[in-house]
């Protein structure tokens, strides 16, 4: 699971487990209007997408993302533009496919994909909204919030920790991830970018242990 796995206790591991339980929405996938994915640094995010796209789940596909500090090195050209050439490589036709490149933030994903839309002529009723698996609920909260007339669906994958955190590399990096993300979760709605969601006593005390215990590199000011 990555060289960082061993500075990871057995209890902290059931404590991010908890965390990552609490993120993914368990949505069961239903076909869509149009798919949105996400742009950041996991790639398997446009995977995810170009894997239900063959499964004919949705007729469009916007891919959306600027850059960030921790995707510049990796998606030079923008997240959302490397993103399209994989899933072109996986053989989604170019026509499926829209491409939103200026977005530096999830509130900013959605709407200038909305505009875009709108641009193009589509307006859905139902979105699938494609992430990282630990990104789910963060994303739906920001898009009820700023969509609300749309039905959203989430997806993403893997959907099992271990078997993410070996895409990734770093088990240290994937829990700081999971405790940032939560950590937005509880965070934005009183900035006015996400509906609020109720979080479990356990979740909220796993994700309190895991901040003392030095898990907060993704955590915003």
């Amino acid at each position: 699971m990555g060289d960082n796995q061993q500075t990871i206790t057995e209890g902290q591991w059931r404590k991010a487990r908890l965390i990552w339980d609490y993120h993914l929405m368990g949505h069961e996938l239903r076909p869509a209007d149009v798919a949105i994915a996400l742009g950041s640094h996991d790639l398997g995010v446009a995977a995810t997408s170009a894997a239900l796209y063959h499964r004919r789940l949705f007729p469009t596909l916007v891919f959306t993302g600027g850059n960030s500090p921790t995707t510049k090195g990796r998606f030079p050209r923008g997240e959302a533009v490397h993103f399209r050439e994989f899933a072109l490589e996986l053989g989604v036709p170019d026509e499926a496919i829209l491409v939103e490149p200026n977005a530096a933030n999830t509130g900013q994903n959605i709407i200038l994909t909305r505009d875009l839309l709108t641009a193009a002529g589509i307006a859905p009723a139902t979105v699938m909204l494609v992430s990282k698996p630990y990104m789910e609920r963060r994303a739906f909260a920001t898009a009820r919030k700023l969509w609300p007339d749309v039905d959203i669906v989430c997806a993403s994958g893997p959907p099992e920790l271990d078997n993410y955190v070996k895409t990734i590399g770093d088990a240290q990096l994937v829990v700081d991830m999971l405790v940032g993300d939560l950590q937005r979760v509880l965070e934005y709605p009183k900035r006015g970018f996400a509906i609020a969601q109720d979080v479990p006593e356990d979740v909220l005390a796993a994700y309190e242990s895991l901040i003392r215990e030095g898990f907060t590199s993704r955590f915003i000011s």
